[in-house]
């Protein structure tokens, strides 16, 4: 059976990142396009000049969890059913993510290289360190016995929760929860983890 065609734009020390982990699991051959945040590869497809961009057959999909969902749902891996109770909290377990630790280290990133100077909030990184500790703590509790966030088997939420914790201490965001340390050393085992990001 023939796949889409994939091409990825966005550098792999970007939120890119997650979307050429997706699809070293899934196995499937993509062109890889190192283009940086703005630069014309990327504002071509999405003007705001955000990357990742996949374009499938052509076709542009932006936001690094968007991407990954879809690739999920288009193979038929690492995810639950559309319409079930399962995806549901599949789901949920995603967007806890994207608030409590995606959206706390982009605030970080903004706040320290990405905003004009005179747009920076010094001092906003304290603040920002201390909410990401508390919703450590939050977030621990939710996880279950599985080596995974959905049991057995590595699921969207995970690939979002494990590039975040890269991303963490790249910023210098301690990871302060025992559970959370544990989880990470196991998802860097996974091949697929250790192709995408060997270099890091």
């Amino acid at each position: 059976m023939s796949h889409p065609s994939y091409v990825l734009i966005g550098a792999s020390s970007t939120r890119a990142g997650r979307v050429a982990w997706m699809l070293n699991e899934l196995g499937v051959p993509f062109e890889h396009v190192e283009a940086k945040p703005h630069q014309e590869d990327v504002t071509r497809h999405y003007p705001r000049g955000k990357v990742p961009v996949l374009l499938v057959d052509g076709v542009a999909i932006t936001d690094s969890a968007a991407i990954i969902q879809y690739l999920a749902d288009a193979h038929g891996r690492f995810t639950r059913p559309a319409g079930t109770l399962d995806r549901a909290q599949q789901d949920g377990l995603t967007h806890c993510i994207l608030d409590e630790f995606d959206a706390i280290l982009w605030t970080g990133a903004r706040h320290s290289f990405i905003l004009p100077e005179e747009r920076r909030v010094a001092g906003i990184k304290d603040s920002l360190r201390w909410e990401f500790t508390r919703n450590q703590a939050s977030f621990a509790k939710r996880m279950g016995d599985g080596p995974y966030l959905m049991g057995d088997e590595l699921t969207v939420p995970d690939i979002l929760l494990a590039h975040c914790l890269i991303w963490a201490r790249a910023a210098k965001f301690e990871i302060t929860e025992p559970t959370l340390d544990a989880y990470f050393d196991r998802i860097k085992e996974r091949p697929a983890f250790q192709r995408t990001f060997a270099r890091r």
